[in-house]
């Protein structure tokens, strides 16, 4: 009786944990299948039908991008050729009277005199017409001015080096700054620099301090900078442009100094190229 005892007591541990097991797999189950009708009723709900909009962050746009945005350098790019007049004086005198034309990426230029001389830069050579002009300043004029016209483009250009400065005052407002500077072989004149100021309010291009190293070593041309004003913006075909140059001394201890010189610049239209605008002229030389 003993061992039969045991035996049935045995006996019905092993079905009741054997019923306790399934017991436990069936529940798992219930709530497996409650927990998947949960989230298939979630998804249809949220379901309108409508493609979900993914939000992202907004754009980060550094000094430079805030620049170009604001003058909408993508609108510029888009065209060929942009042209201009430009009536540059210098203590009182003109030193440039002229219409110049430009390719928009600045790989060909055109300088067209009011006194008759013609400068073409054909993205290799520059060559002076007619060849008995004078050409002593010609590499500076076909490459200087039209740089300062499309400075507001070229921020982000190849080769080009940028470190933020602190704010700076500029006829008693406060602006952002940034050091432009290249890397060798960039350009002309790689060792020139430019202090970029940065209207606040527009995000536009307000100044420009500089050095100028073309026909200077770079020690000479640190004892001389100047500084480019821009103002009078005009709007064309959604591009901004400053119409109103005045150019200034400048030293890094006081910042603005006297006056030297002024630039309008007017007529400002953008064209498609023209077969020959950017060809060797007759009658010229090249200025090496």
């Amino acid at each position: 009786m003993k061992t039969e005892k045991t035996v049935l007591e045995k006996g019905g541990f092993s079905f009741y944990k054997a019923s306790f097991r399934t017991f436990m797999k069936t529940e798992a189950m219930k709530g497996f299948h409650y927990l998947l009708f949960l989230l298939i009723f979630i998804s249809c709900k949220n379901d309108s039908g409508q493609p979900v909009e993914i939000v992202r962050p907004p754009k980060v746009l550094s000094f430079s991008q805030n620049i170009e945005e604001a003058h909408n350098k993508p609108a510029f790019r888009g065209h060929e050729v942009v042209t201009f007049h430009i009536k540059l004086k210098f203590g009182g005198n003109t030193r440039l009277d002229a219409n110049i034309s430009m390719t928009t990426n600045s790989e060909k230029v055109r300088v067209a005199n009011a006194n008759g001389a013609t400068l073409v830069y054909d993205g290799k050579k520059l060559y002076l017409s007619p060849a008995s002009a004078n050409g002593k300043n010609a590499r500076f004029d076909i490459f200087t001015w039209q740089y300062f016209f499309s400075l507001p483009f070229k921020l982000t250009d190849p080769g080009t080096i940028w470190e933020e400065k602190s704010a700076r005052k500029l006829n008693g407002n406060t602006y952002q700054t940034a050091r432009l500077t290249f890397m060798p072989g960039t350009g002309d004149s790689p060792e020139d620099w430019y202090l970029i100021y940065k209207d606040p309010d527009t995000n536009r291009l307000k100044a420009a301090a500089y050095i100028v190293t073309f026909n200077s070593e770079p020690e000479e041309a640190e004892k001389n900078p100047h500084i480019i004003v821009y103002s009078d913006y005009v709007m064309v075909e959604e591009v901004a442009f400053a119409s109103n140059w005045k150019f200034y001394k400048w030293s890094e201890e006081n910042g603005i100094g006297q006056q030297l010189g002024e630039a309008e610049i007017s007529d400002i239209h953008f064209i498609e190229k023209e077969k020959g605008l950017f060809k060797k002229p007759t009658d010229s030389r090249i200025i090496d």
